[in-house]
């Protein structure tokens, strides 16, 4: 084992051990719409890491520390191809490395479209937990020590897919509120697409959307293109976006404890710049976001 990989993998068991302790938050408390009649199902988890089998979308907090937590909150969307979550790597762990810049993280189960046997759709279900999770966020930000207006959301390959049918498309019409919760705006004030997938490409509704950070890696050819191609329609549309691509780089580098390149292992720093740089890490009244007015 090379020594410079040690720090990531104590971050890897401390972020397993934490996620053991956090319960998990129901999206609905009386189940998903479509999902009622099988919210008490188990989820499956595989070596420990994997997670399948969602019928009871949820939330797990993970709370900067108060000695520096800011304000801000990201939820953290995990990929896995929407036949899992990887929990751990795309979550809990990505969820910890924004704590220290005193972001609250919270990191999504979503209904999963592509599961053995699943009936969901990504478009429908899928990104509907992600909005009503948007919605839970600011609902309860006041609990949490949140603004409600600096939420943000980070995906990751699939959940990369999530974002930006949520952040870059519309809201599929018909929508009612079924609750307090459901009449908070869903669209989050700034996005973190990580190697997202294809779905949601070109996107329907970039005008006036939330500003985004966008890394991949050059040789991953499913998520390179569409990245390069949100990232381009995006700027056209004259929204503010970060694009960093990875030179020698596949799919799935996660926050940088996979793989040998030390540049890979410094991108979350390059988050953070961009984060600090948009000023989502200071309360509004001291820095407006880039862009964006002063109140």
């Amino acid at each position: 084992m090379r020594l410079k990989h040690l720090p990531l993998l104590l971050l890897a068991f401390a972020c397993a051990a934490a996620a053991a302790q956090q319960a998990a938050i129901p999206l609905w408390p009386d189940g998903a719409p479509g999902s009622e009649q099988r919210r008490a199902e188990p989820e499956t988890v595989k070596d420990g890491v994997y997670i399948s089998n969602v019928h009871a979308p949820s939330l797990t907090a993970v709370r900067a520390d108060p000695r520096h937590a800011n304000g801000a909150a990201v939820i953290v969307v995990p990929g896995g191809g929407h036949r899992m979550l990887v929990f751990q790597n795309e979550g809990v762990a990505a969820a910890r490395l924004l704590n220290r810049v005193g972001v609250t993280a919270f990191v999504l189960k979503y209904r999963l479209a592509r599961d053995e046997g699943s009936r969901y759709t990504i478009e429908g279900d899928g990104a509907a937990d992600l909005r009503r999770a948007v919605r839970w966020v600011r609902t309860h930000a006041a609990e949490y020590g949140i603004d409600p207006a600096r939420v943000g959301v980070m995906g990751f390959s699939a959940g990369g897919e999530l974002v930006s049918l949520v952040a870059d498309n519309p809201e599929p019409a018909g929508f009612a509120a079924r609750d307090a919760v459901d009449r908070a705006s869903a669209r989050p004030d700034f996005q973190v697409l990580v190697y997202p997938g294809p779905l949601g490409v070109p996107a329907r509704a970039v005008k006036g959307a939330p500003p985004a950070f966008l890394v991949a890696g050059s040789r991953d050819t499913c998520c390179m293109p569409p990245t390069i191609a949100l990232y381009q329609q995006l700027v056209a549309a004259g929204v503010s976006a970060e694009l960093h691509l990875y030179a020698d780089t596949d799919h799935a580098f996660n926050v940088g404890q996979r793989g040998e390149r030390v540049s890979l292992q410094h991108w979350p720093d390059r988050l953070a710049d961009w984060l600090a740089d948009g000023g989502w890490l200071v309360p509004r009244g001291n820095r407006a976001p880039e862009g964006v007015p002063a109140p």
